[in-house]
């Protein structure tokens, strides 16, 4: 029996919030690039051999931190990016959450605008197919991408309706793994910090 290759989907940590600039410019925060460092200290990070990321700044911030050391190029998979929220831009804390009750809670309806629940998932769940189908490395694979679609990936590899509770836990930084071959989860949401 052959060595299970694992494929891990990590979700970019805290952000520098700036209303003024669209939100997939933002940044990690000093805490948000800390957070990413500790990631690197999981004795497992020195298997993985190819890096992928979202194009939003956070996430190619989150890979790069993660694909430097390991020496290896971070690949950027635009596909990979959050739900598009462009039709409300920035929203306050409570306004944010109660869209995102409402996107999760009526998958095939846009809310406000909003990617339907329903599209997104689609689109990441073939993003994700395709990064394990080609990736030609013989390492682990590292993905690092966003919550809102991470919970929306988790819910397909569960066989799951779409529900808000297999969301990651506030803050961002964290990450579920699977089996690259059968698509089997192999456990869900931890922290990155060891």
């Amino acid at each position: 029996m052959g060595t299970v290759r694992i494929a891990y989907f990590i979700t970019h940590a805290e952000v520098e919030i700036d209303p003024s600039i669209p939100v997939p410019q933002w940044r990690l925060s000093t805490k948000g690039r800390a957070q990413h460092e500790a990631f690197n200290r999981h004795g497992f990070v020195a298997g993985i051999g190819s890096v992928y990321a979202s194009d939003e700044r956070k996430a190619r911030d989150g890979g790069e931190i993660l694909a430097r050391p390991l020496g290896l190029e971070l690949q950027i998979v635009p596909t990979l990016h959050e739900n598009d929220r462009s039709a409300t831009g920035f929203l306050p804390p409570q306004e944010f959450e109660a869209t995102a009750d409402a996107f999760f809670a009526n998958p095939e309806q846009s809310i406000r605008g909003w990617e339907r629940a329903i599209d997104a998932q689609t689109r990441i769940v073939a993003a994700i197919s395709a990064i394990l189908d080609k990736d030609g490395g013989s390492g682990d694979i590292a993905i690092v991408g966003h919550g809102g679609v991470g919970a929306l990936l988790l819910c397909h590899l569960l066989s799951v309706p779409i529900d808000r509770r297999y969301d990651q836990a506030p803050g961002g930084g964290n990450y579920f793994a699977l089996d690259v071959t059968s698509r089997r989860l192999l456990h869900g949401w931890k922290r990155i910090e060891p």
